[in-house]
């Protein structure tokens, strides 16, 4: 069995674990056994930490269904082969070279070293960080509902935050919270960091103990850390402002809200869409071009080996550089002084096409199987199952049956990737030997 076949049969493995966990009668509040679609498709969108739900979390399901539901989340953003192989290491086992390509592929990482060590380092992050949200989340949580509930609801919230997953215990979502400085702060904070991948998350560190100790030798910026933080940046930065202008005026979102409160929506409602889920103001009533905007950011998306998903900023990066080098004559494209080869050239221009081509099909299914749903409400469902961002215009419930399974099918094809699919369906890519004369046509 192929690499790419093990990891994606790896999810639905997963997927179906979960499904039939969540399907027992003690997963629910009710004590009776689960609709088997509302099991897969919560399991689904837990597993590919997307967030999307059909209904209330913290109402339809009991503490045991809420705890395997954060399990799947957990066990979803750090990904299949990396739990896999912690649970090896944990044993003590050795594993061998296929555990460290299939390590090297799920993580897309330039090589094979220190791969026991990578999962070590990332399993560690990922408690330090979530540790650290359970702790300053408790003081919004705890004085609302007493230690118990409030610690419960500091774990949930932050385990969540950090895989970008987005499912809520509250049944408008953060909305409550809108004006809470330090739950906005925290939770975007928890956002950002794990959607901008794990190898960023190294390096700053490396870089700021090399600066405490005073080394000679400073960690060296690599170019996936400088194009995947001011891609970031700018986003965030732009999106803030966007948001802010556009739901200036509507008293159903921002219109209503003080200066500050503004401020902090427009800044959470940017960052979320990274690709998170959470919301603070109500999804539903945003303007058509505040839709939009958020549809954009949730199709960019968050960095490669991040728990978050989308095309990834680097994507982005390289296509918009290639239209720069394009637009200047260049035959080389160029980040930071270093040249792009035209091997993430060409995965860029296949990411971007296999997922437009995941969208229009997902869009053009559903609006025949709910043709009463408008398209922007359609478009913005599809595009939030396929980035797993989990944001919703209120919709996700009352769709069809058929449509529910349109979306289980976009989560997943968005959570393991379109090439990595691809790759599954059709094989390893076998290398040229033949190579053919060159010919101009006419593009654009």
């Amino acid at each position: 069995m192929t690499i790419p076949r093990t990891i994606c049969l790896g999810f639905v493995a997963v997927i179906a674990v979960g499904a039939i966990l969540l399907m027992l009668p003690f997963s629910t509040s009710s004590g009776t056994w689960n609709d088997p679609i509302v099991a897969l498709f919560t399991s689904t969108s837990a597993v590919c930490v997307t967030g999307l739900g059909v209904v209330d979390t913290g109402t339809y399901f009991s503490f045991w269904g809420q705890f395997f539901l954060l399990a799947l989340v957990q066990i979803g953003g750090l990904g299949y082969m990396t739990t896999t192989t912690f649970l090896i290491l944990l044993i003590g086992r050795r594993f061998d070279l296929r555990h460290k390509m299939a390590i090297q592929q799920a993580l897309d990482r330039p090589g094979m070293q220190d791969s026991a060590q990578m999962i070590r380092s990332i399993i560690a992050t990922t408690m330090i960080f979530e540790i650290t949200g359970i702790f300053l989340l408790m003081p919004v949580f705890v004085p609302d509902y007493g230690l118990n509930y409030g610690l419960w609801l500091s774990i949930f919230h932050s385990i969540n935050s950090w895989n970008n997953a987005g499912f809520s215990l509250f049944s408008d979502n953060l909305t409550k919270y809108h004006s809470s400085i330090l739950l906005n702060l925290v939770v975007t904070a928890l956002i950002i960091c794990g959607g901008i991948g794990y190898q960023v998350v190294f390096e700053m560190y490396l870089w700021l103990r090399d600066r405490i100790l005073k080394k000679s030798s400073c960690q060296v910026f690599s170019l996936n850390f400088k194009v995947a933080t001011s891609t970031t940046t700018i986003l965030l930065l732009l999106g803030t402002i966007a948001f802010f202008f556009i739901e200036l005026r509507n008293p159903e979102t921002l219109g209503s809200l003080n200066l500050k409160d503004k401020l902090l929506a427009a800044w959470f409602q940017s960052v979320t869409p990274r690709t998170a889920g959470f919301n603070t103001i109500d999804i539903g009533k945003m303007t058509t071009a505040g839709l939009f905007l958020t549809i954009a950011l949730m199709f960019i998306g968050a960095s490669p080996g991040g728990t978050g998903g989308g095309i990834k900023t680097t994507t982005l990066r390289i296509l918009t550089s290639c239209t720069k080098a394009i637009l200047q004559g260049k035959e080389e494209v160029h980040l930071y002084q270093r040249q792009v080869a035209i091997t993430l050239i060409l995965k860029a221009v296949g990411v971007l096409v296999g997922s437009f081509a995941t969208l229009l099909v997902s869009t053009i299914l559903i609006s025949l199987t709910d043709p009463k749903l408008d398209f922007i409400q359609i478009l913005f469902e599809v595009v939030s199952a396929f980035a797993t961002v989990g944001l919703s215009t209120g919709i996700t419930a009352s769709v069809s049956p058929a449509a529910k399974l349109i979306l289980i099918g976009t989560m997943y094809i968005g959570r393991v990737g379109v090439l990595l699919l691809m790759a599954t369906l059709l094989g390893d890519p076998r290398p040229s030997v033949v190579h053919y004369p060159e010919e101009n046509l006419l593009v654009g």
